[in-house]
């Protein structure tokens, strides 16, 4: 654009600004048909442009302006009604001057855009038959006679100053004969100005004075308030700035190291400078999601015309901001997912109105900030997604294995939407249904470190879902040991931090796989050691780091939390991409290289946010969290039979030695921190009878509420699973509530009530009853 001219490439920003907001009041105006105020801005902005095309001599681009100003004209005088037809014929013209504003920029001059049949149109649309009822402002106005309308406006202009002595009288603070003396001494040859003379001689109060000159000082116009800055200064001040925080993070340790008081607070000093220049070069690259967000209102009204649909847009949290860069990232896969839920998702009226739903469908579009993140959902009230029909076009396609199904959960199986070539579109259509699009959402969205999401039920709408970075550049993180490595972990992830003692506070195992009673409920763990493949630790005098990872949590075990510094992300070679632990890598205060994790990455591949092929010497937890309205179960054995227990009735896990299982009365019992446990034996309750498990300790299930525990005893633990299948209510035995099908097997469901009643009749009497005694 340097060739243009500075004239010229003035015109087109200013231009391309002009109609990106041409486009946002044509779609309100439509609305609101009979508002003055946004056909009045219409007409400034086209008639702004029509006048700079002609004095740059765009002949075809003055042309087509002026056709669009001439039907702006017969709207803002009541001459012509506004219509959807009119509001179309609009669009198109806009759309004429934006195609001759980018053969202007690519070429020089305006090319071989054809306008002529535009203008046609428009001249049809201004030759319809024009409305019936007169002209609201027609009726309202008068002749103004020519002496009356060439007279000086008594009123001052805008932008022109008020006279200070007219506001210090109509204020009161001043008398009309005190303002009128000190005039005349000026007209007599005084210098002083007036409001000097009125405070010399007492006739007014110098907070009156002030004030008054205050509001006659005129205001910055929002032009005159902002600049235009080059994006690639912005990144390159970034840069280095970015640069002066790992030098600062370097000079601030070697300082510290020094023990000089005065370097101290020199560095701390230099410390909060570097932060305050961050957070406002990081400020002058954020901005508003509406920036992507105003050209959605045009793709959803010229869709949904197209496809016969009726179709509200929603917006909330327009005012949210993100890093430039990452708006420029995030702008093509929203605009696919906007474009996708309009085709797929809402349905045309008369399907709406059959199952009972508005004729108009509604699509949101919100975004608010998370946890360091900024979530932005699209969320329709259409038709929604079937999860059977998705499970069944992944096993037609080869995505999945039939027998593997049955131990998917809900969101496993909606994941199958962002597979390369997935899709369920009954028909091809000009919009979707190729196949083509959400694996490339989902792609673009984690290559700038986020995560996308689906979650749908039928019959009553879709929600897609953007976790999105606020930047790129810095982010607050904490430094770990393993081994003798150092890692990053960013710390928007982190929610809590735990210290492993291996006596007050231990890691214990279900089936081999580590788990943590978090507060009463399990957690699973992810050995850092382990999943990065080196030499495996002990769990005494470890930390355990409680993440968030797609909408799950578990713990991550490291040797060592350090502490917690800004880092500057640095992009990793495409070598240490294809690994896909890290996302990114880092210089750290001590000048060496720290990679970051991909926490994301570490749930997967620890089987934590998918089932995957497991291995026969480990055990893993498939989830740490309920997701899909699944129900996370502790599947235990019992004899030959498949047993599983709700995990919220899960206290804790424990192994007694036989020989300390005592009988009182009928009840078998053991002496359990300091009381008296009851205990009851599922293959007894089960009528399981058989040889008991070889060995010298039992596995039991504690469950304890009010201060009363019971002990279910069961042959070994089996593992922990999350229940994805309806469960049937078909068991007939006493001690059962159903059955379901998990990890491929024939489980039945435990009745936990029966089961503690049958420990302790009493459990669920009035807590005052005490069940325990103290041994």
């Amino acid at each position: 654009m340097e060739d243009l001219g500075e004239i010229v490439g003035e015109f087109l920003m200013e231009s391309h600004e002009n109609l990106d907001q041409i486009d946002r009041d044509l779609v309100d105006l439509e609305q609101e048909p009979n508002s003055r105020d946004l056909i009045s801005r219409i007409f400034r902005a086209i008639h702004t442009i029509k006048g700079t095309s002609g004095f740059l001599a765009f002949g075809r681009l003055e042309t087509l302006a002026h056709a669009g100003e001439s039907l702006l004209s017969r709207l803002r005088d009541g001459v012509q009604p506004v219509t959807p037809e009119t509001i179309t014929t609009l669009l198109a013209t806009i759309d004429g001057v934006r195609s001759l504003l980018t053969a202007i920029e690519e070429t020089g001059n305006e090319g071989d855009v054809d306008v002529d049949a535009i203008i046609s149109t428009v001249h049809a649309q201004m030759q319809a038959p024009s409305s019936e009822a007169p002209p609201a402002k027609a009726a309202e106005e008068t002749p103004v006679p020519l002496d009356e309308a060439t007279r000086p406006a008594p009123e001052p202009v805008e932008g022109q100053r008020k006279p200070l002595g007219e506001m210090l009288v109509e204020s009161g603070a001043a008398h009309p004969a005190d303002v009128g003396s000190a005039l005349a001494q000026q007209l007599e040859g005084d210098d002083r100005k007036l409001g000097t003379i009125l405070l010399d001689e007492g006739k007014a109060q110098p907070a009156a004075v002030n004030e008054a000159l205050q509001q006659q000082t005129p205001k910055r116009s929002v032009a005159d308030q902002a600049i235009r800055v080059d994006v690639d200064l912005l990144d390159n001040l970034m840069n280095m700035v970015g640069e002066l925080v790992l030098a600062r993070n370097q000079l601030v340790r070697g300082v510290m190291e020094t023990g000089d008081s005065a370097l101290v607070r020199i560095a701390q000093r230099l410390g909060m400078i570097t932060s305050e220049l961050q957070e406002g070069i990081m400020k002058t690259r954020m901005q508003p999601i509406d920036h992507i967000w105003s050209k959605l209102p045009r793709v959803v009204r010229d869709l949904s015309n197209s496809l016969g649909k009726q179709v509200h847009l929603d917006m909330q949290g327009k005012e949210t901001e993100l890093d430039r860069s990452l708006l420029e990232a995030v702008k093509d896969p929203l605009t696919h997912l906007v474009r996708n839920a309009v085709d797929h998702g809402i349905q045309v009226p008369e399907l709406r109105t059959a199952a009972g739903k508005p004729a108009e469908g509604t699509l949101t579009l919100r975004a608010y900030h998370e946890g360091g993140h900024v979530a932005v959902e699209v969320a329709d009230d259409g038709a929604g997604m079937d999860v059977n029909r998705i499970a069944e076009k992944a096993v037609e396609k080869g995505l999945i294995r039939a027998d593997q199904v049955a131990g998917m959960d809900k969101r496993e199986i909606m994941a199958m939407v962002f597979q390369p070539g997935f899709s369920t579109a009954a028909q091809v259509t000009n919009v979707s249904g190729r196949g083509v699009g959400m694996d490339v959402v989902k792609t673009n969205i984690e290559r700038i470190g986020g995560t996308v999401s689906v979650d749908s039920t039928l019959g009553e709408g879709t929600v897609w879902r953007l976790n999105i970075p606020l930047t790129l550049a810095i982010i607050q993180a904490l430094t770990v040991d393993c081994g003798d490595q150092r890692y990053v972990i960013p710390q928007v992830a982190v929610l809590e931090l735990v210290f492993i003692d291996g006596q007050s506070t231990k890691i214990e195992y279900a089936s081999g796989a580590p788990v943590y009673r978090l507060r009463g409920k399990l957690l699973p763990l992810v050995r850092l050691d382990r999943a990065l493949g080196l030499e495996v630790g002990g769990d005494q005098g470890v930390y355990i780091m409680v993440l968030q990872a797609d909408g799950r949590r578990f713990g991550l075990v490291v040797d060592r939390v350090l502490n917690t510094e800004e880092v500057v992300v640095k992009a990793l070679n495409s070598r240490f991409k294809e690994i896909g632990m890290y996302a990114g890598a880092t210089i750290l205060g001590d000048g060496k290289v720290g990679l970051i994790l991909d926490v994301s990455s570490l749930a997967r591949r620890s089987h934590l946010a998918q089932d995957s092929e497991r291995e026969n010497t480990i055990g893993t937890s498939r989830g740490s969290g309920t997701t899909g309205g699944g129900e996370r179960l502790l599947v235990t054995a019992v004899g030959e039979r498949r047993v599983a227990i709700p995990l919220d009735t899960v206290t804790r896990l424990e192994e007694f030695p036989r020989d300390r299982i005592e009988q009182a009365g009928s009840r078998e019992v053991v002496q359990y921190r300091g009381q008296i446990l009851p205990l009851v034996r599922l293959s007894h309750l089960l009528g399981a009878y058989g040889e008991e498990p070889e060995g010298d300790t039992v596995s039991v299930v504690v469950y304890s509420e009010g201060g009363r525990s019971v002990a279910l005893v069961v042959d070994r633990i089996v593992d922990i699973a999350e229940n994805s299948t309806a469960a049937r209510r078909d068991a007939e035995e006493d001690g059962l509530v159903g059955t379901a099908v998990i990890q491929q097997r024939v489980t039945e469901l435990l009745d936990v009530r029966r089961a503690i009643l049958a420990a302790d009749p009493n459990f669920y009497r009035d807590a005052d009853d005490p069940m325990l005694v103290e041994a």
